[in-house]
């Protein structure tokens, strides 16, 4: 009964958080506006641009990448036996961040308008995909977790050293929208990136909530596992192809954004006060998704001059979590 109470709450906390980010911005709308135009009884046209080519889709962004990095950080944590282990620990970020790196420092000849929107969206599938491959045939060569993990830190420092050459050698103007990406930004997704976004993040996600028995079991340990008739090396394998799908996806069009993959499993457990994969998968969507909307109307409160890097806000919240992990440990 706990359990069906606490979802009731984080349901009711992402619907307030969805409507709080539609409402806030750098012009507030009443509640009842907001109401009207998304169930299309107002046909007032400023209303209806604000709220429905530029609102809705950027809080349907926050709710996917939440949920996708957030689910992320869950295979993570539960494949490595690591509570700090996030999305991120495989390299498939800095892939991507590689990717757009290449074509926005390394491509200087390209016109800007052809190195941004589509561009970098599908420079950063291109670099995460392409590590996604080394992971895959690495995995499959070395059956040890740990290394795997040490092997997919060096890619990801590998990629970031070939950022931070490409940085020191690029013209200001390329530099600069680089620069942009990495601060990461819900806004740049509309309803043609959407088309792409949504399929691909609820495959994803489904992936990871179809491998919730497995994910329990693999808790206790790879023998266990084993000895219940669980191919191990298949089931990381698709653990890492899950992670790959919603963190590449969700970097490529967001940019990086950094400590919800982390974070939101724990918050999720703490909650719930249980590891199991059947509450804490579908507690991480829920966390994930309404922390990143209110990082989202933090970022842009009345009265500040433009809008925070969502990066700066998601740290805010995170660091202090990742603490708090480090020191109530034994």
């Amino acid at each position: 009964m706990r359990n069906y109470r606490l979802f009731i709450i984080l349901i009711g906390m992402l619907v307030a958080a969805f409507l709080a980010d539609i409402a806030i911005g750098s012009v507030n709308l009443p509640l009842s506006d907001v109401w009207h135009t998304l169930t299309g009884s107002n046909d007032d046209l400023i209303y209806r641009e604000i709220i429905l080519n530029h609102r809705l889709p950027k809080a349907l962004t926050a709710i996917l990448a939440g949920a996708a990095l957030s689910v992320a950080g869950v295979l993570m944590q539960t494949l490595f036996h690591n509570p700090l282990a996030g999305p991120d620990v495989l390299g498939v970020t800095s892939g991507a961040s590689l990717g757009v790196a290449l074509l926005t420092l390394g491509t200087s000849a390209l016109p800007l308008w052809l190195i941004a929107g589509w561009g970098q969206v599908a420079a950063a599938v291109a670099g995460a995909m392409g590590v996604l491959l080394l992971v895959i045939i690495v995995s499959i060569k070395i059956p040890q977790t740990i290394s795997l993990l040490i092997i997919g830190m060096m890619f990801g420092n590998f990629a970031g050293a070939i950022v931070s050459i490409l940085q020191s050698m690029s013209n200001p103007d390329t530099l600069k929208l680089f620069i942009t990406w990495t601060f990461g930004s819900l806004s740049a997704v509309g309803w043609e990136q959407m088309a792409v976004m949504i399929p691909v993040i609820l495959g994803g996600i489904l992936m990871a909530l179809l491998l919730q028995k497995q994910l329990n079991t693999l808790l206790l340990g790879k023998n266990y596992a084993s000895s219940l008739g669980i191919s191990v090396n298949r089931l990381r394998l698709l653990i890492i192809l899950a992670t790959a799908v919603l963190a590449g996806t969700s970097t490529a069009f967001t940019g990086p954004i950094a400590f919800i993959g982390i974070t939101m499993p724990h918050i999720a457990r703490g909650l719930f006060r249980t590891p199991n994969h059947h509450i804490i998968l579908p507690a991480s969507i829920l966390c994930g998704a309404t922390t990143l909307m209110v990082c989202d109307v933090i970022s842009q409160l009345p009265g500040m001059q433009g809008t925070l890097p969502i990066n700066a806000v998601t740290a805010l919240f995170g660091a202090p979590v990742i603490v708090w992990i480090i020191l109530s440990k034994p």
